[in-house]
C-alpha cells in the first residue's frame, strides 16, 4: 500500500465517517450543521484527492480501490442517517435507488474484472454528475435541518430525485457494456 498524499487524503475521509455517525447523533443545536461541515470536508477530500494523483502523477492500485470504496460509504451513511430523521418515504425513495444501485454496479465491476475486462465498466463523467449532485442534496438536507428552509429541503429533494435518474442511467450504461458477457455462456 503506497500512503501518498491522495491515498492518506481519501483515509482521512472514510475515517471522518464514524466521527460523522456520533456528531450526527449527539443531542446538541447545530449538530446537523457541524455534520454538513465534516460532509463537505468529506466531499473536497474526494475532489482534491483525484486532482493530486492526477496533478502529482501519483495514482496507486490502492487509491484506485479505495477512492470509489469512500465515496460509497460515506453517500450510504449520509443517507441512512438523513433518511432516519426526515422519515419521510418521499426521500427513502431515491435514497433507496442509490444503495442498490450503488450494490448492483460494485458487483458488477468485481465481476468484470475478475473476467480481466474492468476497463468495459469504468467510472463515466455522468456517475461524476451523479455523485456531485448526491453531496449537494446530502449536505442541504442536513443544513436543513438546522436552519429549516423550504427552499432548501426542495432543492435537496430535486438534486437528490435527479441523482437517482442518473444513478438508474449509469447502471443501464454499465449492465449494458457487460451485457455481452452477462450472456455469454462460456463465462
Amino acid at each position: 500500500m503506497n500512503l501518498n498524499i491522495p491515498n492518506l487524503l481519501t483515509l482521512l475521509r472514510i475515517m471522518l465517517l464514524p466521527i460523522f455517525v456520533v456528531i450526527f447523533y449527539l443531542p446538541f443545536y447545530g449538530q446537523y450543521l457541524v455534520c454538513a461541515g465534516i460532509f463537505t470536508l468529506a466531499a473536497l477530500t474526494d475532489w482534491v484527492d483525484g486532482y493530486l494523483a492526477r496533478k502529482l502523477n501519483q495514482t496507486t492500485m490502492f487509491g484506485a480501490f479505495i477512492d470509489p470504496v469512500a465515496d460509497k460509504l460515506m453517500v450510504a451513511v449520509a443517507l441512512v442517517l438523513i433518511v432516519s430523521v426526515y422519515a419521510d418515504p418521499w426521500l427513502t425513495i431515491p435514497a433507496a435507488i442509490i444503495i442498490c444501485r450503488e450494490i448492483v454496479v460494485s458487483a458488477l465491476r468485481e465481476w468484470m474484472a475478475e473476467l480481466s475486462l474492468r476497463a468495459q465498466v469504468a467510472v463515466s463523467d455522468i456517475a461524476k454528475y451523479k455523485t456531485a449532485m448526491q453531496m449537494i442534496a446530502l449536505l442541504c438536507l442536513l443544513i436543513a435541518k438546522t436552519l429549516p428552509h423550504t427552499w432548501i429541503v426542495m432543492i435537496a429533494y430535486v438534486l437528490l430525485y435527479i441523482a437517482a435518474f442518473l444513478t438508474l442511467y449509469t447502471m443501464l450504461l454499465y449492465l449494458r457494456a457487460a451485457w455481452p458477457y452477462l450472456r455469454d455462456k462460456s463465462f
